[in-house]
């Protein structure tokens, strides 16, 4: 069993497991879906995926990742805590942190998205967000907003927002003005808890991907309508051995589009997962 950190806050949440790294092959994900994980199976009509470890990589295990982008063979990685919150660099094939900026204390780092040559960032509870230059990491600008921040990603036209409920926020990238409300279901409802988010392009519209906090569940949501069309179990993916130190669930999706590979993360996982998906 993997050791978690028991609490009943957002800064170590009680069903939490072990840092990780997705790697699942888009060409995979485009063409399956995931039921959604519950414990009266008959009642569940979306078809589950679980996976296939291809490779592992090492990642710095003492970084509670909170958002993940991918961009140019690199990765852009947002930590979070209070005091130890962060924005970094990192070279993924060995999970050596290239370049590293570090919030004033009282903010709790959250997703994070590039657009263009901008980092974007936004914080748990302060309502406020901040813009860096990509290449340097200085501060370039400030916004506010008027939820929690959680997850965030970009789908080339919006920013994507969650705020732990069930409904997206679509943001204009460079304003930051709300321009619509997506609120997620499935087959039996509302999905709540939705955190860190991916946009995975696709010919026919693409999708976004969420972590659902306190869960080892992957939605894949339909950009449009807000239905979960599947779900990933991504569970089990680390074994004893892997784990040194207690760690928090999974957290942390990027999508390398030139290689259609996508990535996942979770709070303190010591290693990077290239997996395909496996219908269950």
């Amino acid at each position: 069993m993997v050791t978690s950190v028991k609490a009943n806050h957002r800064e170590a949440p009680p069903m939490s497991r072990v840092l990780l790294l997705v790697f699942i092959a888009f060409g995979v994900i485009g063409g399956c879906g995931v039921g959604n994980i519950r414990s009266d199976k008959e009642k569940v009509r979306t078809p589950i995926y679980s996976y296939r470890i291809i490779n592992a990589y090492n990642h710095d295990d003492r970084a509670f990742t909170q958002g993940l982008a991918f961009d140019n063979g690199t990765f852009y990685e947002s930590t979070g805590l209070h005091g130890k919150s962060t924005i970094r660099k990192v070279d993924f094939r060995t999970g050596k942190v290239l370049k590293s900026y570090k919030l004033p204390n009282k903010y709790f780092g959250e997703g994070i998205a590039i657009v263009g040559n901008e980092i974007i960032q936004i914080t748990w509870k302060s309502k406020i967000g901040f813009v860096y230059d990509k290449n340097t990491f200085n501060h370039l600008k400030t916004f506010h907003y008027n939820s929690q921040g959680w997850g965030l990603t970009y789908d080339g036209n919006y920013l994507i927002m969650s705020d732990g409920s069930e409904t997206l926020r679509f943001l204009h990238p460079k304003t930051f003005n709300l321009v619509r409300k997506l609120n997620v279901h499935d087959d039996n409802g509302t999905v709540k808890k939705l955190n860190e988010l991916e946009y995975v392009p696709r010919a026919n519209g693409g999708e976004i991907l969420a972590n659902i906090w306190q869960s080892d569940s992957i939605a894949r949501i339909d950009p449009v309508n807000g239905r979960v069309k599947g779900w990933i179990d991504i569970s089990n993916l680390l074994n004893e051995d892997d784990v040194k130190k207690p760690a928090d669930g999974p957290n942390g999706i990027a999508y390398d589009s030139g290689n259609k590979r996508l990535f996942v993360t979770g709070k303190f996982w010591p290693k990077v997962f290239e997996i395909e998906l496996v219908l269950d």
